[in-house]
């Protein structure tokens, strides 16, 4: 799976929160200043071509969906993150995560019972 550009994401977030959408569909729910049309179908393109969404035609338009769910997408970013900035190492971005008291010791705690359960499954 690639990566996606802040943009993309951006766009991604509407499939993920509403669903199947015509390119106009978007431009309505996107604030202000809103993208030119054309920017934004470039964009859902570009999105189609990396896989992340599908489209089924309408005539002469396209009602597209997302392929790739929001958790898979975090999952990837997340084990993109721990390879590129942790060496890959699970263990350097929990020790990270203390050192900078942005876990608690019960959260950590939870996070331990959590994998624990996972475990005897």
């Amino acid at each position: 799976m690639k990566d996606l550009t802040k943009k993309e994401e951006e766009i991604m977030r509407f499939f993920w929160g509403k669903g199947a959408l015509f390119v106009k569909d978007i431009q309505d729910m996107h604030p202000e200043p809103k993208p030119h049309i054309n920017t934004i179908s470039t964009i859902v393109r570009m999105l189609e071509d990396k896989g992340f969404v599908g489209h089924e035609q309408f005539g002469k338009t396209y009602r597209y969906h997302a392929i790739v769910n929001e958790e898979e997408f975090s999952n990837r970013t997340l084990k993109s993150v721990v390879k590129k900035y942790f060496n890959n190492s699970y263990l350097g971005v929990v020790s990270s995560l203390i050192e900078e008291e942005e876990i608690s010791v019960d959260e950590l705690k939870k996070l331990i019972e959590q994998v624990e359960n996972v475990n005897r499954k």
